[in-house]
């Protein structure tokens, strides 16, 4: 059995632009200056060169890795920091030449010299870093790598786990009372028990923490999610980079307000918020702002947009529905952790939006009413006709095609949940099937296609 992941692993309150370029390189740099102070090594040290690898090489600059790499060093965290206060903090660095390790020991800081992106890949995963100390004399002091795998989630050299919250390495779990590996371990173990997905969940996170510790914090996590799309319906103007790309979620949600009166109603009305709710999030993501990996940042805006959905246009929805929407939704990422993945580096978008929508199709189905079977039918669905998803942002960003397809993969989700709906759960092909084939699609797929931005839209849309 592998190690148990949370809910609370999936659903990290962090800030954008990506999950795998900004929130993970952030822990594991700020885990990397933990470490040269737990061995004392922290006043000895008078520069720290970072060597980025691969795709976080790559696309490193549009996805704000530099941004996170110095602000780890620098001690901060990605689900602590005033996103306000991003720019003044790494504009201080590069213009003082100087970083202050954990706040505390200040080294000289050369971007040219001390910041290196590498074209290669490390063996392990396309998302590599190494950080090296060094002395006064300008030998090595410490050295380690680290990776980000995916979804915010950072392991080092060894495969063991980094924890954001002390940037230690995580203690060996509490066993959980009804642990599960694939969507077949599930269902049986819902089966066997008598429980629905979401009380099987919850039953496994009191192992961590007490239940209305567990409930108050997804609430939490549904709060960030609704402040996200409160931020992006009220700003205008463009997003960073030189795409100069308009945000469309107010101008959006003024429209969707000021219907015409007398006017016909629209039978398709729920879509356009269920689309302005997504493109909401994605479009705070892409500033930088406060946003949840649901499982990624890159495919923050489904999850919420499918939420928001259920919350809005289906009486009764209330605080209730929100934790059994999310803890069935993570208890399918987890799965989906454990035997696929959540990178885009790896995989394409498929491990990103396409997990997200079949997260968030069987959490819609769950809060619907349905069964384990239904709910397993309907992620099975919402990957099925994902597969094969490249991941090219164009220019590096995460703008185009990444905010609308958050768009469409939320509403591929609904239309899941509701097949499945129609049903009784039983189908041809399993979840278990289609994240095997997710990952085989993925190992296929030319690295072009994985977010390095040498293939797809990224290179066949002229930048203006």
């Amino acid at each position: 059995m592998s190690t148990p992941v949370s809910a609370f692993d999936l659903f990290k309150i962090g800030i954008g632009p990506s999950s795998s370029h900004t929130v993970g390189p952030m822990i594991a740099a700020r885990q990397f200056a933990c470490l040269l102070q737990s061995q004392g090594l922290l006043p000895k040290v008078t520069a720290l060169v970072t060597q980025l690898y691969g795709s976080l090489s790559a696309t490193g600059r549009g996805h704000g890795t530099d941004r996170a790499v110095l602000l780890g060093l620098e001690g901060h965290r990605p689900d602590l920091i005033d996103p306000d206060a991003i720019e003044p903090a790494v504009a201080a660095i590069r213009q003082e030449r100087r970083l202050r390790l954990l706040g505390v020991h200040a080294v000289a800081f050369d971007e040219k010299e001390h910041l290196l992106f590498m074209r290669k890949s490390l063996p392990y995963h396309p998302n590599g870093m190494r950080f090296i100390a060094l002395d006064a004399q300008g030998l090595p002091l410490a050295e380690a790598d680290y990776f980000s795998v995916g979804g915010g989630f950072v392991v080092d050299a060894e495969g063991a786990g980094v924890r954001n919250e002390e940037g230690v390495q995580r203690p060996p779990p509490a066993a959980l009372p009804f642990a599960f590996e694939t969507g077949a371990d599930l269902l049986a173990q819902c089966k066997g028990h008598g429980k629905s997905i979401a009380a099987l969940m919850m039953d496994n996170e009191t192992q961590w923490r007490p239940q209305p510790e567990v409930r108050a914090q997804l609430l939490r996590v549904w709060e960030t999610m609704a402040g996200a799309v409160r931020r992006g319906c009220a700003s205008t103007g463009t997003l960073p980079g030189r795409m100069q790309v308009r945000r469309r979620a107010a101008d959006l949600f003024r429209q969707l307000q000021g219907n015409t009166p007398g006017a016909a109603p629209d039978p398709l009305a729920a879509m356009d918020w269920v689309n302005l709710y997504a493109i909401a999030v994605n479009e705070e993501n892409a500033v930088g702002g406060r946003v949840v990996t649901a499982p990624t940042n890159g495919a923050a805006g489904v999850i919420p947009a499918v939420l928001h959905y259920h919350q809005r246009f289906f009486p009764g929805a209330g605080d209730d529905a929100v934790v059994e929407f999310l803890l069935t939704a993570a208890a399918i990422g987890i799965i989906y952790k454990k035997n696929g993945s959540l990178s885009g580096a790896e995989v394409g978008c498929q491990g990103e939006v396409g997990v997200a929508c079949s997260m968030a199709a069987g959490a819609f189905a769950a809060v619907m009413g349905g069964t384990p079977g239904q709910i397993e039918n309907a992620a099975e669905i919402g990957m099925e006709h994902n597969l094969g998803m490249t991941c090219d942002p164009i220019s590096g960003l995460v703008q185009i095609p990444c905010i609308e397809r958050n768009a469409m993969g939320a509403v591929k989700a609904i239309n899941a949940a509701r097949m499945a709906l129609r049903g009784d759960g039983s189908h041809f092909v399993s979840l278990d099937k289609v994240i095997r084939t997710m990952m085989q699609t993925g190992a296929d797929m030319k690295t072009k296609y994985k977010e390095t931005s040498r293939g797809g839209l990224a290179v066949n849309i002229v930048e203006c």
